[in-house]
């Protein structure tokens, strides 16, 4: 669900609201003293830190927890982040929080953290359920959402934008996402910084995620005007910027453009959402443990050529973005064969993602997923009508 979805009724008036964005975007270099400013702006005084415990090694984040600790700030660290976090993780967390008492939740890492807090947030903050997925089940159980402080180390889910989260669950091994306005985070930290010490694949999986973001809200039958100018300007931003900071990593100028794109991509995704591409990389990164982000960029070429067959307009939009030329006279098929191919030429040659072959998984393997793909949450958003017979097609065609 997006903002789009959000009405208001006066009288005779059944308003949409076509943008929101509540969340405070700071953009910085110095990790410590923003983080500081923010805590004595909002009188935080106990401080749950949710991180990977690799980054207890990163300089920045050790001068940060210094600041924190000279200011006489009480504060408790979580450090049992795991990609892809189960729910036993975020209850953990949970309780560590509610025994600690924390009025302020500070997350730093990629998107698996950040979803975590916001899971971990939610548990501590409310008292219905101390299973996360218990508000899976009930998102109305949501209430209360203590001061959340996003710091993304990657520029890729926009997570410290988007009023969603995905979890774990173990017993079924599904991907299960929760939607709620009440978990935004208060604060989006971007501090390109830490993006310098990303590997290239990690580059170039979640830059490729952040333009599947953009296209796929671009092509939702949630979009609308607003949300679509600013989809475009994050595919160009990809387009233009992706490469590059895959091939100069420690250009803070490329990281930065990229860490905003991530970050205007992830607004998108409360107003737009996403779309079948999404879909397939949640089924499939379940079942065969698929990089997420490497897994939508193989969903996005088939989507795109499917989706011209309703949407040839602003597929073909996508194609110039990606510096695909067009006659004029092309008919809705040849425009998504284009695209896609301009897709595929950015998507492999320019940027350089790994052949979905490494994974050694077969596409007829992949298509026994078609009922799976076809009653995901996020398949309902997609423009062109889905059926068995052409999710099949689509994940003949996954790579």
């Amino acid at each position: 669900m997006g903002s789009s979805d959000r009405q208001q009724s006066k009288g005779a008036w059944n308003i949409k609201i076509r943008m929101q964005q509540p969340v405070k975007v700071v953009v910085e270099h110095d990790l410590a003293k923003s983080i500081m400013e923010i805590l004595k702006l909002e009188d935080k005084r106990r401080v749950m830190i949710v991180l990977d415990q690799f980054l207890m090694g990163v300089p920045a984040v050790q001068e940060m927890i210094a600041e924190i600790q000279k200011n006489s700030i009480e504060m408790t660290i979580y450090g049992d982040i795991v990609p892809d976090p189960p729910a036993s993780v975020i209850n953990k967390g949970a309780e560590a929080m509610k025994n600690f008492g924390a009025d302020c939740v500070i997350a730093i890492d990629g998107g698996s953290c950040l979803d975590s807090a916001k899971g971990i947030d939610i548990v501590a903050s409310n008292g219905d359920s101390r299973d996360i997925l218990d508000y899976v089940k009930d998102e109305s159980l949501i209430h209360d959402f203590k001061c959340l402080i996003s710091v993304p180390t990657t520029a890729g889910t926009g997570s410290e934008m988007s009023n969603a989260l995905v979890v774990t669950d173990e017993t079924t091994r599904e991907k299960n996402a929760i939607l709620s306005d009440r978990i935004l985070s208060d604060y989006a930290l971007l501090i390109p910084e830490l993006t310098l010490s990303l590997p290239k694949r990690q580059t170039i999986a979640s830059g490729l995620d952040v333009f599947s973001h953009a296209a796929e809200g671009y092509l939702s039958n949630l979009s609308s005007p607003m949300a679509d100018a600013i989809s475009e300007r994050v595919m160009f931003l990809c387009a233009n910027y992706l490469p590059k900071a895959v091939a100069e990593g420690q250009s803070i100028e490329y990281r930065e453009r990229m860490m905003v794109a991530a970050n205007l991509a992830g607004w998108i995704l409360n107003q737009s959402g996403t779309i079948v591409g999404h879909s397939e990389a949640h089924i499939l990164g379940s079942k065969y443990h698929f990089v997420h982000d490497e897994a939508v960029a193989y969903a996005l070429p088939s989507v795109l050529e499917m989706s011209a067959s309703v949407l040839p307009k602003k597929v073909k939009e996508i194609g110039k973005i990606l510096g695909a030329e067009f006659t004029g006279d092309e008919t809705p098929a040849e425009i998504g064969a284009i695209t896609k191919q301009a897709y595929l030429k950015f998507r492999d040659e320019q940027v350089g993602l790994h052949p979905f072959s490494d994974y050694g998984v077969s596409n007829e393997e992949l298509v026994k997923n078609a009922d799976e793909v076809l009653h995901e949450r996020f398949a309902g958003n997609t423009s062109f009508e889905l059926t068995k017979e052409n999710v099949t097609e689509l994940l003949k065609h996954f790579g």
